[in-house]
């Protein structure tokens, strides 16, 4: 509505000569005020004079019965229409019809929630928060929908974990009260005693001859042996060049080399040899890798039947980058080892030059010897002609009957200790 003015009338700038007298214009955000009376407000200035840019900050208090409001002309919540123009008050008087011109300030009043409880509870719990948590937080709230969807999925695994958790400690408990704490620790030393079996092939401790203490059928079964017919005749019909030429070559272990030289001239004696040095020849080369990635790493040379043993028998599955492969970890190394023995024994007339074996298999000798008396061999010393003029002391192992109790690593070190 405009306002009436009078015949005359003028009007005068005050400026902002005089602060004090500086208009203040205020709105409320969470709507209009019914009774405008009713509000007390207060203006705080700033004290620093020697700041120019802090000389005008203002913050004006209001308060009702009910709530409090504040405003100020600076930081985020300062209204950017005080910077961008001007707001003036004009104050007429109509009796003398002069208009006083003053320049004022809009503040934008919000309202003012001052609970120390809350604000203190919000403070520390935020301070107690890892960053993790505090990660998972930006996700949810500024996070793209993949960020959300990878987040949901590690919150559900981490619940699924936590439930397993306690699914399997109510099982142990449950376990313990039915068994007792003493029947458990009888089991695990029983367990203990009975880890070598699980990498050694079975033993018949009561055979009547070393040949069938470690029966050569569970080595290889008729379907495997009669699969090495192909690839060993290479070794079946070996000359003393091809030897030769192996040597120079290193292509083959001295193991293998030396079982080369001394095949027999029996055709059917020589066709066994054959084939059993090649598979030994290739459990070798097998245990040199360490990750199998694909069926045919192995060669193209090798049988179906035979690469599915190794994969089988002497390795373990790993999960890597979404993928499963073939691990030759070092449990698996020892039982491969432990093979190799066995049918070294049966190719030598089961007595057998371990420091040869040690060497071929790039072991320590304490590594083999301890695998070898797991294996009940007896241990002995011989002198060994290694080049003219030239000897050395090797290790020999002997498979007699009868056996020799099964020594464990842990036991040669108690008896020692002792």
């Amino acid at each position: 509505m405009a306002a009436e003015v009078l015949p005359g009338a003028r009007w005068m700038y005050c400026g902002d000569r005089n602060e004090s007298q500086r208009a203040v214009l205020v709105q409320f955000t969470n709507g209009k005020l019914r009774s405008p009376g009713s509000l007390r407000f207060t203006l705080y200035k700033s004290k620093d004079s020697t700041n120019p840019r802090k000389t005008h900050h203002r913050i004006l208090a209001a308060e009702t019965d009910r709530l409090s409001y504040v405003g100020n002309n600076f930081g985020t919540g300062a209204l950017k229409c005080n910077t961008l123009c001007r707001h003036f008050v004009g104050v007429l008087n109509k009796t003398s019809g002069q208009m006083e011109v003053y320049d004022a300030e809009l503040f934008n009043m919000q309202p003012l929630f001052s609970d120390e409880s809350i604000e203190s509870e919000l403070v520390s719990e935020n301070q107690t928060k890892t960053f993790r948590e505090k990660m998972d937080s930006c996700i949810e709230a500024f996070g793209t929908t993949k960020q959300k969807r990878a987040l949901n999925s590690r919150r559900m695994n981490k619940v699924g974990s936590e439930s397993l958790n306690l699914a399997v400690a109510k099982a142990a408990e449950n376990i313990i009260d039915s068994k007792g704490v003493t029947a458990l620790v009888s089991d695990a030393i029983h367990d203990d005693s009975q880890d070598n079996s699980v990498y050694l092939p079975p033993c018949y401790a009561d055979a009547a001859r070393p040949e069938d203490v470690y029966k050569f059928e569970d080595l290889l079964s008729p379907a495997e042996y009669e699969a090495l017919q192909s690839p060993s005749e290479t070794f079946r019909s070996v000359k003393s060049e091809d030897i030769l030429k192996m040597i120079d070559e290193h292509s083959h272990c001295s193991f293998v080399i030396e079982a080369l030289k001394s095949l027999p001239s029996n055709e059917e004696s020589r066709d066994h040899q054959a084939r059993c040095i090649w598979f030994l020849d290739t459990l070798i080369k097998f245990r040199a890798q360490k990750v199998i990635k694909r069926k045919n790493a192995l060669g193209p040379g090798v049988p179906h039947i035979i690469s599915t043993k190794l994969l089988k028998h002497f390795t373990c599955l790993a999960y890597n980058n979404g993928s499963l492969r073939n691990l030759i970890s070092d449990s698996m190394k020892a039982k491969i080892t432990a093979y190799v023995i066995i049918l070294a024994l049966h190719i030598n007339d089961f007595q057998i030059d371990l420091t040869m074996l040690q060497r071929d298999l790039k072991l320590s000798e304490k590594r083999i010897i301890e695998i070898a008396k797991a294996l009940r061999l007896k241990i002995s010393k011989r002198r060994v002609v290694v080049a003219p003029d030239m000897e050395e002391d090797h290790k020999l192992g002997t498979l007699s009957i009868p056996l020799p109790s099964a020594q464990t690593a842990d036991q040669s070190k108690r008896r020692r200790i002792t």
